[in-house]
């Protein structure tokens, strides 16, 4: 009997981006104006995991200053205001609808923040909304809840001024805390690093008396974070270049501070592809994060490329939306607009089912993306298709994803365009996870291989695989439909399979 998934479990479940409320998420254009960058980023929003349409950023450094006059940076002013008279342009050609134009720390303290928004107003007829650092931390936490649904731990998101604080509990926002933590404002603190130490011992003793213990993970955003976690990746010669989900624990924010210090910030910048602004900040910036990490004690720490953008538009999606896997959500919606045969990738999940079903559960969500996404690079040079599907996997922009699971997925996906892997450059990428993962990921790409040879319309049935692994037997009962795709080059991919479980074969046609 071929295996199925009932209609009320579904492998999985059903589209919604070709739903009203996910079609106007289509095209959903944010500003951030921050402390030390303007931001603007154009959202295509449809999927559960949104691509990036169009990203750019100007370090205007608006905060710069503040903390003597009182008043937002003069030249970072003007700059800033440029700025968002392109970006209202680029919108209006991108067919976004009006901007979300949000103002945060700088903006909100500053002694002419009110008339900078006024001139923003005059000039560009676009609304700037300065919120408060409480609304700050739950947007942020927000963006962070796109990429991990259901997290529990505590975000703390940096910017220029500020540094919030929020607590995520089981998908939900909890408290919330806001302080002046940012490295624009520590580097101005009188007194030198003794003083400016104590002030942040200071401040960060206040966050966890308000906040309480957070032993879970530690999620970091904001660029100062991420400029840290690339100084990491170099100290460590660390292979894969994706900032998100990047982990680090205390030990690593030690040795990357003592790292930092004894490098020509010039020099380590340039190596790890840091702006000379951003660069300015890090040694502030650490500062601060050696003491958070200190005084909370997070089991580890995660960084995410999501905060206050994605926050805002995580607060458009409609809660159905809202509660899917951002994963599988992203590749069914690759599968839907670049497989050739679209719905294809549910018939080779349950056809390969036998083979796998006995794996651990957090693999699940692994082969049912890799079945999405085993047939969207059809179009590359054949001679290239496994190395494309690798890079793609890798580099994607992929929510919920472990940069371990990031090269499961990925040497899946070029197994299933070759029955070797002998590339040389993808081999730092492998020691990322361990022998029996490479393991399953060949059995898993070759399985998808030989399934792609059956291959029918979408919902049909080619037959099911029976697999015996105490007998080390792999059984192939062919439907009828299937029996005259079963070809020489059919044959040799399904013994190649087999090779690859060591098993015996037995055909029932």
């Amino acid at each position: 009997m071929t295996q199925r998934q009932t209609a009320s479990n579904p492998p999985f479940g059903r589209p919604l981006f070709d739903k009203p409320s996910a079609r106007a998420l289509r095209r959903v254009g944010v500003v951030d104006v921050g402390s030390n960058s303007v931001r603007l980023v154009v959202f295509d929003g449809a999927a559960r995991s949104p691509a990036y349409f169009f990203n750019e950023k100007i370090m205007c450094a608006l905060g710069a200053g503040m903390s003597e006059t009182g008043h937002l940076n003069p030249e970072g002013r003007k700059r800033a205001l440029n700025a968002l008279k392109r970006f209202k342009v680029l919108a209006e050609r991108m067919d976004t609808g009006p901007l979300t134009i949000v103002a945060t720390a700088a903006v909100r303290q500053a002694k002419d923040g009110q008339a900078f928004c006024d001139e923003v107003m005059a000039q560009t007829g676009q609304k700037i909304w300065v919120i408060d650092g409480q609304e700050e931390a739950r947007l942020s936490a927000q963006g962070v809840l796109l990429g991990w649904p259901g997290s529990y731990g505590l975000v703390c998101d940096i910017g220029g001024s500020s540094m919030e604080l929020a607590e995520i509990k089981g998908g939900k926002v909890g408290r919330r805390v806001t302080s002046e933590l940012g490295p624009l404002k520590t580097r101005d603190i009188k007194g030198g690093k003794r003083e400016r130490i104590k002030y942040i011992k200071r401040v960060v003793s206040d966050l966890h008396e308000y906040m309480g213990d957070q032993n879970d993970r530690l999620f970091l955003v904001g660029g100062s974070w991420r400029a840290i976690a690339r100084i990491d990746m170099e100290r460590l010669g660390y292979p894969l270049h994706v900032l998100h989900e990047y982990r680090m624990n205390a030990k690593a924010v030690r040795e990357t501070a003592k790292f930092i210090a004894a490098h020509d910030p010039d020099e380590l910048r340039q190596r790890c592809g840091v702006s000379a602004s951003r660069m300015a900040l890090v040694p502030n910036a650490i500062e601060v994060l050696k003491e958070v990490v200190r005084k909370f004690r997070p089991r580890d720490i995660a960084i995410s490329s999501y905060g206050i953008r994605e926050g805002m538009l995580y607060e458009q999606m409609p809660q159905r939306l809202k509660d899917r896997d951002p994963l599988i959500e992203a590749c069914r919606y690759a599968e839907h607009k670049d497989a050739r045969v679209p719905g294809f990738g549910k018939v080779v999940y349950t056809f390969i089912q036998p083979l796998v079903k006995n794996w651990r559960p957090e693999r699940r969500r692994l082969i049912k993306a890799a079945c999405l996404l085993h047939d969207v690079s059809w179009r590359a040079h054949p001679d290239y298709r496994a190395e494309v599907c690798f890079d793609n996997a890798t580099r994607a922009n992929l929510g919920g994803l472990k940069h371990s699971e990031r090269v499961f997925l990925a040497l899946a996906l070029m197994y299933r365009y070759s029955s070797k892997h002998d590339n040389a450059r993808f081999a730092p990428l492998l020691e990322l996870i361990d022998a029996k993962a490479r393991h399953e990921a060949e059995i898993l790409g070759k399985a998808m291989r030989f399934a792609a040879m059956l291959w029918l319309e979408k919902d049909a049935e080619p037959g099911e695989m029976r697999w015996y692994p105490k007998k080390k037997i792999l059984e192939l009962r062919l439907s009828n439909a299937a029996k005259d795709l079963f070809g020489e080059v059919a044959q040799s991919r399904f013994d190649s399979l087999a090779k690859t479980l060591e098993a015996d074969t037995k055909i029932i046609a």
